[in-house]
């Protein structure tokens, strides 16, 4: 093989494995990273690259082996995934998959117990939410969702933190509510899929209940707003304007429901999301701070 030859294999490679998480940019390695540099704190800025690499490379061990189970599904729904698109074949997919489950423990290891912990539970709920099928009903779905995405962010705060040993009691509630907070609203994506989720028999929220879950999005997003500007001490003007934005964007799911519609509101969930997940540095640099100078 050329130099060149050798060069198209690794950059059509990374591409493919680009493509495996480029959906969830905004959805889980944003909010997460943001999360675990303002909760932990942040050690040293060279942290912050291990932080990443943790999150991505968990992100990618998920989403390859939920992209193997039912590529027909991507073929009809998610077609520019890197399986339905060409990129990779079914059973290289499949071979990355199980070579990942080891590459994201051992890479996990050499920080800590702990995040070898969190690694540990990413691996085993990404076996039950798609080879067990935890994914095929909306209150599995959602529960086991929630807790993968504690697990990434209690893996990501511990690696960016001093002591990646143990949380903090404020990183440990932050990481509990957004256990509760995600699984209570994990619904917004799923407005957006209903058309392949319902071709292979998947009972989404929406598909299950279709009004309540447009529902919950436009009371819940709201009472998850007032409940975080009360636990992480918000000013008023803050907590007003987070407040409003909350209803504006669940007021969005009630009124506007084409697919294209629910792509965009979608997108201002995940910002209200990421901006939800800047809360405990909030408290940590204005009341923290404020105890230690007084």
């Amino acid at each position: 093989m050329s130099a060149l030859d050798f060069g198209r294999a690794i950059s059509k490679s990374l591409v493919t494995l680009h493509l495996f998480t480029q959906n969830d940019i905004l959805t889980t390695i944003v909010p997460t990273t943001l999360f675990a540099l303002v909760t932990a704190p942040l050690c040293s800025p060279y942290r912050c690259l291990h932080v990443v690499w943790w999150i991505w490379l968990h992100l990618l061990h998920f989403n390859v082996a939920n992209q193997v189970i039912d590529p027909a599904e991507d073929g009809r729904n998610k077609a520019s995934r890197p399986i339905p698109a060409g990129y990779i074949s079914l059973r290289d997919a499949v071979y990355l998959r199980w070579s990942l489950a080891p590459i994201c423990l051992i890479s996990s290891a050499f920080y800590s117990i702990q995040v070898l912990g969190a690694s540990i539970a990413i691996t085993l709920l990404t076996l039950w939410y798609n080879e067990f099928k935890a994914h095929s009903h909306w209150f599995s779905k959602n529960l086991m969702t929630g807790l993968g995405y504690a697990c990434f962010q209690a893996g990501a705060t511990l690696i960016a933190g001093r002591d990646m040993s143990r949380l903090e009691p404020d990183a440990l509630v932050a990481v509990l509510l957004s256990i509760a907070m995600f699984a209570t609203t994990l619904q917004a994506q799923d407005f957006k899929d209903q058309e392949g989720d319902r071709s292979i028999g998947r009972r989404t929220l929406p598909i299950a209940h279709p009004s309540p879950a447009r529902v919950s999005m436009f009371v819940g997003l709201p009472m998850w707003s007032i409940c975080l500007t009360r636990v992480w001490g918000m000013d008023a003007f803050c907590s007003v304007a987070f407040i409003f934005y909350s209803g504006l964007v669940g007021l969005r799911f009630m009124v506007y429901k084409t697919t294209q519609a629910d792509r965009l509101s979608c997108k201002l969930y995940s910002l209200w999301f990421s901006v939800a997940h800047l809360l405990p540095g909030y408290w940590r640099y204005f009341h923290e701070a404020r105890t230690y100078i007084s």
